[in-house]
């Protein structure tokens, strides 16, 4: 056996890092108005002497950030000693392994920060392994074999909408023409919006601008943050609308807000400037209401994803007809692997997928998610497009490059997890230096 194939995870690390977002109002929506972006951090460290790390983490936005942390230390006697080829070999195992931990599955089950825990190391995993294999994600996924990507998915609780066969078919037929799909997403990249500048933190004066400052970088959709008032939901929407043109797409988030009627209704109030969709407009669990809603604001489109705990719910939502736009969220559910099963529910539904990207390193690792799905699986770019939030990227070692309104298709090797550590070292929380100093200016301040 040769040193490489004995090599074992030796040390799983942590970190609780938080980042000072809500004090430009960064991030501020109606449900959440002083976010402070935040990240529980995960490095798998190996003895394979290459020096690769597996890198991944999974958002939050301020307290509860140690709680997460906590839960990705729970997982970690689960991973140590496990043998690194093995594991990015086949990372199937271990997310069943994950799981299906009895005790920990109580806390679900299969949602909730348990699971988010589960993603965050699976999502190490996968950027370990394209490491290892020198490709980034996306062309890791892409090339792989069709039998052995439905092999990392679990079907349990999904046969009713999607078999193992189905998902076969799929990734079969979206072989067909990647090559070349592959050499034009390298040209051109793949479309984005912002959400930048619609916090609903923003003067009028800041949302006009930024607008502008987004028709003019090539961006052909951008989002607002809605639900807090109507009268100034009202009269933001006119801003916008008069910043941007009649051709620019205009989302609005409602970040679960409201109730079913007071969803119709508010929505209807805004259709005179012409939403391009209505996202989260009531809570994420509530599948018939969304569907209620999708049938009372036609042809406005409902669209909501990022906080659905699981595979099963999306299948729920596409099953229900609830839904026009299918929103993903790289690290809410779990991990790559199960993220894997919801492209595969929205392409069977022929549903589009638009991730969620607003939250730190969010624009780095969903990127790679739908680059797969354009090459190897629905094998289009129509009427889809990744969010793009424009602060924080200096922390990642490979940020997210927009070019024209596009994100540029990632070069580097992994999943374009890694955080400078630097940054690491800076906004760790309590101890790091940036809240150490924050903390002594209050008490200087209060004194």
């Amino acid at each position: 056996m040769t040193a490489a194939s004995a090599a074992r995870v030796t040390a799983v690390d942590t970190y609780d890092i938080r980042f000072p977002t809500s004090r430009e109002q960064d991030g501020s929506d109606a449900m959440n108005p002083d976010p402070d972006y935040s990240a529980a951090y995960v490095v798998l460290r190996t003895d394979a002497g290459d020096g690769l790390e597996g890198h991944g983490f999974t958002f939050t936005i301020g307290r509860g950030n140690d709680v997460q942390v906590a839960a990705l230390d729970a997982l970690r006697p689960r991973l140590v000693g496990r043998p690194v080829a093995e594991l990015c070999a086949d990372p199937g195992p271990l997310s069943r392994d994950l799981i299906g931990d009895s005790q920990l599955r109580w806390l679900g089950p299969e949602k909730g920060v348990m699971h988010m825990a589960v993603g965050a190391v699976l999502n190490a995993v996968w950027d370990l392994a394209a490491k290892r294999a020198e490709k980034p994600l996306w062309q890791f996924l892409a090339d792989a074999d069709p039998e052995w990507l439905v092999s990392q998915i679990d079907f349990r609780y999904i046969v009713d909408a999607l078999t193992p066969d189905d998902a076969l078919g799929l990734l079969r037929r979206g072989r067909i023409g990647a090559p070349e799909r592959t050499a034009a997403l390298r040209e051109h990249g793949y479309p984005a919006y912002t959400t930048s500048p619609g916090w609903l933190g923003h003067s009028d004066e800041k949302l006009t601008r930024l607008a502008q400052d987004a028709v003019a970088a090539g961006f052909t959709q951008i989002k607002l943050k809605v639900g807090a008032d109507l009268a100034d939901d009202v009269r933001r929407m006119r801003t916008a609308r008069a910043a941007v043109g009649p051709s620019t797409r205009i989302a609005i988030d409602a970040n679960q807000r409201w109730n079913v009627d007071e969803a119709v209704e508010w929505t209807k109030a805004l259709a005179e400037f012409d939403p391009y969709w209505i996202e989260e407009p009531t809570s994420p669990d509530d599948i018939l209401g969304h569907a209620a809603v999708r049938g009372a604001v036609a042809p406005i489109k409902v669209a909501t994803g990022e906080h659905v705990p699981n595979r099963i719910g999306s299948k729920q939502l596409l099953q229900a007809g609830a839904i026009d736009i299918l929103q993903i969220d790289a690290a809410r559910v779990g991990g790559v692997n199960e993220n894997l099963a919801i492209l595969l529910l929205a392409a069977h539904h022929d549903v589009p997928v638009c991730p969620h990207a607003g939250g730190v390193g969010l624009c780095e690792l969903v990127q790679h998610l739908s680059m797969f799905d354009y090459v190897a699986l629905s094998g289009t770019t129509e009427n889809r497009v990744v969010e793009y939030v424009d602060h924080l990227h200096e922390h990642f070692v490979t940020p997210a490059e927009i070019r024209d309104g596009r994100y540029r298709a990632p070069l580097a090797p992994g999943f374009s997890a890694d955080m400078h550590p630097e940054s690491i070292e800076e906004y760790a929380y309590p101890d790091g230096p940036f809240w150490t100093a924050d903390r002594a200016t209050k008490e200087g301040t209060r004194a």
